[in-house]
């Protein structure tokens, strides 16, 4: 599918391909490209092969690279599902930045270039109309900032944990801490060559982005390196976690130790006085040694259970 939008004396249009042959800025919106629409585009645009490969097969890590005639620019963005923080969605967006036009291209439909589009429908003068440059600016401030709302619930799930640790550190909650983990891993892996894209960008002399747009763009870069460092305390949060969560394992582990071991000290001085007063006198007839065997029983733990109070043993 292939959205045109085109700024010609003062009008913003809008609509299918046949825009194209319609002189002004304009910005080419593919979704799900195939190969006969990025053949036809690369005929019009001059674009590189090599650039259209790695838009027909969406692998790409975030990237700037410089073709005669245009930039081609791949970024990485996030949103987070309903499904939870395990299945965070990732989001690949390629840019073909040229003199008078822009070209992005991406799979199924995407929440940042729906943002952008809103705002060329509100104000296409002030959008499209300052240079395809500006709207490759709001197209990843877009989906920069939708990585924002992803590290804001990792903070919370990561508080929640912590509080559910202290309180009942089950095995459940040690997976849920690996899986925390391992997407914090992806992210940082995606976002750490963006911040260098983007800081490529926001300097002045980049052909293809005016210097006016290179204020924007360190918009962005700032907002990254924000998003960065808040992956850096999240990952710290997370050890932080799970040494508190072996910490509190083996609290409880030295508690149940410390108990059996109370009780066996208690049971061992019992076991010695009914073995010596059984081996050596009858309950029976010997009345006053059974009175004192059930004595010493009743004392001794007695005894040894308020010594280990006394202590703070028990």
């Amino acid at each position: 599918m292939m959205r045109v939008r085109v700024f010609s004396d003062g009008q913003a249009l809008s609509g299918g391909e046949a825009l194209l042959d319609t002189p002004g800025p304009k910005w080419v919106d593919v979704q799900d490209a195939d190969e006969p629409t990025m053949a036809r585009l690369a005929e019009r645009y001059g674009l590189h092969r090599l650039a259209i490969e790695d838009c027909l097969h969406l692998d790409q890590r975030p990237k700037l690279e410089e073709y005669p005639g245009h930039l081609f620019i791949v970024l990485q963005g996030f949103s987070l599902p309903e499904a939870g923080l395990a299945d965070v969605t990732m989001h690949e967006l390629h840019f073909f930045l040229g003199p008078d036009w822009l070209i992005t291209v991406h799979e199924h439909a995407h929440h940042a270039l729906e943002l952008v589009h809103k705002r060329l429908d509100a104000d296409p003068a002030g959008s499209l109309g300052r240079g395809v440059d500006f709207v490759a600016y709001l197209a990843a401030d877009a989906q920069v900032d939708l990585a924002f709302p992803v590290m804001e619930a990792f903070t919370d799930a990561i508080d929640e944990l912590e509080d559910q640790i202290f309180e009942a550190p089950t095995k459940a909650l040690l997976q849920r801490i690996f899986t925390l983990k391992r997407t914090l891993v992806l992210v940082r892996k995606v976002m750490s060559p963006q911040r260098d894209v983007v800081g490529l960008l926001a300097r002045r002399g980049m052909a293809g982005v005016a210097d006016k747009t290179t204020l924007y763009f360190r918009d962005v870069y700032d907002h990254l390196v924000r998003i960065y460092e808040q992956i850096d305390t999240n990952r710290d949060l997370l050890g932080n976690a799970m040494d508190a969560w072996l910490s509190v394992m083996a609290n409880r582990t030295n508690d149940v130790t410390k108990q059996l071991t109370i009780l066996a000290s208690i049971f061992l001085p019992l076991s010695f006085i009914v073995g010596f007063f059984g081996q050596n006198f009858e309950p029976l007839g010997q009345p006053p040694f059974f009175v004192a065997m059930l004595t010493l029983m009743v004392l001794v733990p007695a005894g040894m259970i308020a010594w280990f109070k006394h202590k703070d043993w028990w």
